[in-house]
């Protein structure tokens, strides 16, 4: 079993960083990809990054990428994502996931465990 708790959200003001933590207190899935999804109200959930089992291999949206970064420790099974230079428009809950297979994808479909997720909010 997978159980997947986020950490790092908070209120900042753009330009800022955060760094958002994901730990799975049963340190399985350290063969499966990971992702990090975010929410807007009255929106779907939106792909943010994906990266693979053994982080050889990533993905970012085109509205983060440059800023944002993923990445995993797969001793302590902590998946990461570095924010940098914060906008607005980031302002969303982060939801980190464990995929089915050992690729992250941005289809929310292709995860089968979630976190509770995290609150970034982001002031201009």
């Amino acid at each position: 079993q997978v159980q997947l708790k986020e950490s790092g959200g908070g209120v900042v003001q753009a330009g800022a960083s955060l760094r958002l933590s994901c730990t799975n207190s049963r340190r399985t899935a350290s063969n499966n990809g990971m992702g990090w999804f975010r929410q807007t109200p009255g929106k779907e959930r939106e792909i943010v990054a994906h990266i693979s089992w053994n982080g050889g291999s990533t993905y970012y949206a085109d509205s983060v990428k440059g800023r944002f970064t993923i990445s995993r420790d797969r001793a302590s099974s902590t998946l990461f994502l570095q924010m940098n230079s914060l906008k607005p428009e980031d302002t969303a809950v982060y939801y980190c996931a464990a995929a089915r297979s050992s690729y992250g994808s941005s289809n929310p479909g292709n995860y089968n465990y979630w976190g509770q997720g995290t609150q970034v909010t982001v002031s201009s």
